[in-house]
C-alpha cells in the first residue's frame, strides 16, 4: 500500500505580494473612473443649468 501524504496548503490572511499589487491597481483604477465620474456629472449639471444660455450665445442676430 502505497503512502499518501497530503500537502498542506498555507493560507494567510494576507495576500500575497502579486496579489498586493494587482488589488492596488484595481484601487487607483477605481479612483481614477471616480474622479473622471465627478469631472464628468460636474459638466453635465453645468450644460444643464446654463444649456440655453451657452446655445443662445451661438445664435446669430439679425445680419451677423
Amino acid at each position: 500500500m502505497a503512502q499518501q501524504f497530503a500537502q498542506q496548503q498555507h493560507h494567510s490572511e494576507e495576500p500575497q505580494p502579486q496579489e498586493q499589487q494587482k488589488m492596488q491597481k484595481n484601487d487607483k483604477t477605481q479612483d481614477q473612473e471616480d474622479a473622471l465620474d465627478a469631472v464628468l456629472d460636474d459638466i453635465s449639471s453645468t450644460l444643464e443649468t446654463d444649456a440655453e444660455q451657452y446655445v443662445s450665445s451661438f445664435v446669430q442676430k439679425g445680419g451677423e
